[in-house]
């Protein structure tokens, strides 16, 4: 049963729609750049960790605009964002309340396991009025090494104290399963801009269109 299990989320394009959001602000600032193809290097992007963003950034625009552009580019894109989506203004998700008010009732503990700064995941779940459901957060600066790798969500179990074995684990993005997986949890899908491939198929225990199908789901295990 489901209530014998915790469950721990991925925030950036689980519980915010922040992705979109962060391609926005990559867009409008690229604009003023001249730079062309953004949508397809923030693809690029989605699911790294800053120096390898800033290493595709490089690759793709240092030839055209000279070295440094990915420092205009993530500092530029980042004030917009804050400008933008601070203080509540940052969209949810489909189902995340639902989602949520469910486990709630269920009495299923829950966490966050973020690659964002704890601080950030903090300010971005209280603004949204979210804090409450979660027992435990941790952020990208508790660990050394980043998703794929296995630590944060064995972080995130240990500190929840629970066998990762008895954790589901919602991402949207292929790093994120792989993660979940390779630490021993039951990964659950629900992909964001990117579609779930044939590999994710595999290491996910099911993958849902939104985190509606992602209740109803919890509701036949």
């Amino acid at each position: 049963m489901i209530k014998d299990y915790c469950v721990i989320f991925d925030m950036d394009g689980v519980i915010f729609d922040s992705e979109r959001a962060c391609l926005d602000t990559w867009t409008e600032t690229a604009a003023g750049y001249g730079l062309e193809n953004i949508r397809e290097v923030f693809n690029r992007c989605i699911g790294t960790n800053k120096n390898q963003t800033i290493q595709i950034v490089e690759d793709a625009y240092a030839a055209i605009c000279g070295e440094g552009i990915a420092d205009k580019l993530l500092s530029e894109s980042s004030r917009l964002f804050h400008e933008k989506y601070d203080g509540g203004k940052l969209p949810v998700k489909v189902g995340v309340k639902e989602v949520l008010e469910y486990l709630k009732a269920e009495n299923v503990r829950c966490a966050v396991a973020s690659s964002t700064r704890k601080a950030v995941v903090e300010a971005e779940l209280r603004d949204a009025g979210l804090i409450n459901y979660f027992e435990e957060l941790v952020g990208g600066d508790a660990v050394k090494i980043s998703k794929p790798d296995p630590e944060i969500y064995l972080i995130a179990c240990d500190v929840m104290k629970v066998n990762p074995a008895e954790a589901f684990a919602i991402e949207d993005l292929y790093n994120g399963i792989r993660s979940a997986h390779a630490a021993g949890m039951r990964p659950i899908m629900v992909p964001d801009m990117i579609p779930a491939d044939d590999e994710m198929k595999k290491l996910s225990e099911v993958v849902g269109e939104d985190l509606l199908k992602v209740i109803e789901y919890f509701k036949s295990v």
